[in-house]
């Protein structure tokens, strides 16, 4: 299957299951259902509290936008995001209580079903091109956190990111990723998660 584009624009609103928030989900897989493998969203945080209970995943948590969070889990452990960018990752069944550093911010989920292995995931800043290839048992997603990236597929040819949007390869093909502008160059996070197969 060739890269496939996911704009900002088609991401779908819905409200947190705790009901304390919204956010703007990209895609799950499976497509239908409560239950789903794995899940990329981007939540606005708007004002302290708890976060939803999501026992069963994995979560990866990326500030977006806004001046952070600190995150405060039921085993006494805390995770501070400040700066775009900045990730946390935790079980999803750790009761988090979250609380903004100083006013609302937006934040990237990747959920990933404990059935499966725990995602590959980092965060790159290209100032130059950078190769990704994954095998054909591997999903490949790129997100685009700041700045414009030009992608090069084998199979999807050249396509844009613009911020917020997500790019994902399913198959074994090369893909390369370029800041448009290489003076002020991008910032993305490029994660691997099992296609179907489990840990």
């Amino acid at each position: 299957m060739s890269l496939r584009i996911l704009r900002r624009s088609s991401f779908v609103a819905t409200p947190w299951k705790n009901g304390g928030g919204i956010t703007h989900e990209a895609i799950r897989v499976p497509a239908e259902g409560d239950k789903f493998l794995w899940r990329v969203s981007v939540a606005e945080i708007e004002s302290s509290g708890a976060f939803s209970d999501f026992t069963g995943y994995h979560r990866t948590m990326v500030l977006l936008r806004g001046s952070g969070v600190h995150l405060n889990f039921s085993d006494g452990s805390r995770s501070d995001l400040r700066a775009v960018g900045d990730v946390a990752r935790f079980d999803g069944a750790l009761a988090a209580q979250c609380e903004l550093i100083d006013g609302p911010c937006t934040d990237l989920n990747l959920m990933v079903s404990n059935a499966l292995a725990q995602p590959r995931v980092r965060i790159e800043r290209l100032r130059s091109e950078l190769k990704v290839q994954e095998s054909a048992t591997v999903s490949s997603l790129i997100f685009c956190i700041q700045g414009d990236v030009a992608l090069n597929s084998t199979e999807g040819g050249t396509s844009a990111l613009n911020p917020w949007d997500l790019a994902i390869g399913d198959a074994a093909e090369a893909i390369s990723l370029a800041p448009a502008d290489s003076n002020r160059g991008s910032l993305v996070l490029i994660a691997t998660i099992l296609a179907g197969g489990t840990r």
